[in-house]
């Protein structure tokens, strides 16, 4: 591979409509770097070349060919090239439901699953990743399926157990979720940290001790992330970019554009042109 081919980036984020409730990424990130984000479902990527550098709570991994990396969902994480050719990786992004179906099916794990490893050398998985890819840009529905199940039932028996509840614990902990719940609700026009502070009845420092300690990231970086959601969800529904960005608060199309492609790899626009395909 020359030179300017192993520096080339590019990505492709899409679903197979035969496989619901999982979204799929191939791509190979050299400069690209993720910022703190977290998901609503699950992580499960194989590293197929070069070294990525994850970033988790407390600690950091750098996953390289042949490792399989596990990211429960809200768990906050950062993602960029742990080596100067980058990395390149597939990646399944399976929905609670889907776990947790598979899950019932293997019947090993009573409630919802959680993985209990970040990382895991498994070559034999990281090959199967591969596969559920190939198959699925194939359009072998029935292979990608098979494929899949056998997958999440391999790490679920291999690397889980139940996923534990984020329990409110103490003042801080309650005003932290007060507080998500008034960005949430006013995702559009959210007050400062000052306001957000007085009107929970606590000061800003405090607050935003809390809100780190519970979502391992500060409100500003939690609301951003959560505009990106929202606009994905808006973007699924056929939402044109312009206006999912006004929507979810951004001044506008580039600044939407900016914050989704660092935290989902891909510009809004190429996302939405992989399910208008599939959508037709």
């Amino acid at each position: 591979m020359g030179t300017d081919e192993g520096r080339r980036e590019w990505a492709r984020h899409w679903q197979y409509p035969e496989l619901p409730g999982l979204d799929l990424l191939r791509a190979h990130y050299v400069r690209h770097t993720f910022p703190r984000h977290a998901h609503d479902g699950y992580v499960i990527a194989a590293v197929t070349g070069g070294v990525e550098e994850i970033g988790l709570p407390g600690h950091s991994v750098r996953a390289g060919p042949g490792s399989v990396v596990l990211i429960n969902p809200e768990v906050p994480h950062t993602a960029r090239a742990g080596v100067p050719e980058g990395w390149a990786y597939a990646t399944l992004y399976p929905s609670r439901d889907l776990i947790v179906e598979v899950a019932a099916e293997i019947g090993t794990l009573r409630g919802t699953p959680g993985f209990t490893a970040d990382m895991v050398a498994d070559l034999q998985g990281a090959r199967a990743i591969i596969e559920i890819h190939r198959a699925a840009e194939a359009g072998n529905a029935l292979a990608a399926d098979t494929l899949l199940r056998g997958l999440v039932a391999r790490m679920l028996t291999r690397h889980a157990g139940p996923l534990p509840s984020r329990t409110v614990q103490g003042a801080g902990g309650a005003e932290a979720a007060a507080a998500r719940a008034v960005l949430q609700e006013r995702m559009a026009d959210p007050p400062s940290l000052e306001q957000l502070a007085a009107e929970l009845g606590t000061s800003p420092f405090a607050l935003l001790r809390a809100f780190r300690e519970r979502y391992g990231m500060p409100p500003h970086t939690w609301l951003t992330d959560a505009r990106v959601r929202r606009a994905r969800r808006l973007l699924d529904a056929g939402t044109p970019p312009a206006e999912a960005a006004v929507t979810v608060g951004f001044t506008d199309q580039p600044h939407l554009n900016r914050h989704f492609t660092r935290i989902v790899g891909v510009p809004p626009g190429a996302y939405r042109r992989e399910r208008a395909v599939w959508g037709a």
